[in-house]
Formats: structure tokens, sequence, C-alpha cells
């Protein structure tokens, strides 16, 4: 598989000020020890497969988080994820 990285998320990461480093981390991890290709929704990161939605990189005003969409069914056994809603749950890195 040819991956390619988004241009759209490219301009984002050239324009974010508080969370770059954080971010192209992120990215990078997700993007070169994971199958998920990369796309650009609701302004920010998100990485799909088989063209479902898996987890969104978004920084808030104290911390990075990653948020998975399907969070809620994931084995948490060692307990770092956060349940913000219902369905998703969520990574903070501060």
């Amino acid at each position: 598989m040819n991956k390619q990285k988004n241009e759209q998320v490219e301009q984002f990461l050239a324009k974010e000020s508080q969370w770059q480093d954080c971010y192209k981390f992120l990215r990078n991890l997700i993007f070169n020890e994971t199958e998920l290709e990369e796309n650009y929704k609701w302004m920010h990161p998100c990485y799909t497969i088989n063209n479902k939605n898996a987890v969104l990189i978004h920084g808030f005003k104290g911390y990075v988080a990653l948020l998975f969409q399907k969070g809620a069914i994931l084995e948490e056994k060692y307990h770092t994820l956060i349940q913000q809603t219902e369905r998703l749950q969520a990574e903070a890195v501060p």
C-alpha cells in the first residue's frame, strides 16, 4: 500500500502553533506504524480504515487527545482512556 500524506493536514500543521510538535509526533506515529489512511475531517487530522473513521487528533486548551470514534468498544486494560461520550473514548496527551 502506498500511503500519502493529506495536503489539508499539511496546511493544518503549518498553521498550528500551540500543539504543533505533539500533532506531528502523533501524526508520524499513526502514519508510520498503522495502516490507517490520513484524511482531514472536522478541521482536524482524521485517520480511517476501510473508509471508516478510526481516530482523530484534536487539540484542546490544556491537552491533545486521540479521539477513537469506536472507543467505547475498545478493550481498555490499562485504564488510560477517558470516556467523553457514550460512544467515544479519548487518550489525553498532556
